[in-house]
């Protein structure tokens, strides 16, 4: 019987898979789908064997290829490799971090790899074709009179610079998104199963190592001293390094939050609230910074 209903949802998530898979013929559809493509696909390979999950998986891909063709082995095969590594580690009951970890250095593995491969197979790089579809938005806003007229070559050309010099810092924001909203809708469902999934820690207990406050001063001085009007590989570093150590502590910041509302039995929605505000007003990600440097929780823990 038990075989029965794991057959039986086994079929569903292969259906599943099926449809968002061809959902990226759908414009703007897709762009929501693409956030939740490894779902299904970790599901079936936690739950099946490797065996079973080869079959279903083929018959998904042989029919998403009939109805749109190459795109969807391309697309497909994007977003299977880091379900497998996540439904892998889940079997062997690894940590959520470490699997979270391993989710996002695939898929970011996986980004710059397509760069190359874009660049070697077909002799087009994704980064020129990319400015050249900024530059083409800038040029019609112009035509159209959206733009203000100050708005000289020049200024325009550092802009998309800057652009292109952000794509780091977008692949890494990209993966660790895909793997942390994958991850909170597989665990629940898994679970719903009866297959033991190890979870994040509570977010009262998120703390980032002391040792990153001075690691985010140094970045900051040497980022305050370096000229911004050049190309260097070690500016671009620093345009993507500040953003993404500012945004860790602005985590940070969310964790004292929940710490105070926990020791404060502060109602649910409090932190909720507050965490929005950290995220539409980024500078105060200085309380995540206060929090790893200081002990200032003590103020806060109940005697």
């Amino acid at each position: 019987m038990n075989g029965l209903k794991t057959g039986v949802k086994s079929v569903l998530w292969s259906a599943v898979a099926l449809l968002l898979l061809l959902s990226i013929a759908v414009p703007l559809l897709n762009v929501f789908t693409a956030v939740v493509m490894m779902v299904p696909t970790a599901i079936l390979y936690t739950m099946l064997s490797k065996r079973a999950f080869t079959l279903h998986m083929l018959v998904v891909y042989v029919i998403a290829v009939i109805v749109l063709g190459p795109p969807a082995i391309i697309v497909g095969l994007f977003f299977l490799v880091p379900s497998i590594v996540m439904g892998h580690l889940y079997q062997k009951q690894t940590a959520a971090r470490k699997v979270l970890t391993a989710t996002v250095l695939t898929l970011l593995a996986q980004m710059l790899l397509e760069l190359v491969l874009f660049d070697v197979l077909f002799n087009m790089s994704l980064l020129t074709e990319l400015r050249k579809l900024i530059q083409q938005t800038v040029d019609n806003l112009n035509s159209q009179g959206l733009l203000m007229n100050s708005l000289s070559a020049e200024l325009t050309e550092s802009y998309i610079q800057v652009l292109i010099h952000s794509i780091p810092m977008a692949f890494i924001t990209v993966s660790f998104l895909l793997a942390v909203i994958t991850h909170a809708i597989v665990r629940p469902i898994l679970r719903s199963m009866k297959l033991s999934v190890p979870g994040l820690q509570p977010a009262k207990d998120w703390m980032l190592p002391r040792i990153f406050v001075f690691y985010y001063l140094i970045v900051l001085l040497v980022d305050l001293a370096t000229p911004g009007n050049n190309n260097s590989f070690f500016t671009v570093m620093l345009l993507n390094l500040v953003p993404l150590m500012r945004l860790a502590f602005s985590i940070q910041a969310m964790g004292f939050f929940f710490y105070i509302a926990d020791q404060r039995k502060w109602n649910k929605a409090v932190p909720l609230l507050l965490c929005a505000v950290v995220v539409i007003f980024p500078p105060l990600s200085l309380i995540g910074v206060m929090d790893a440097g200081f002990p200032i929780r003590k103020a806060f823990k109940k005697p």
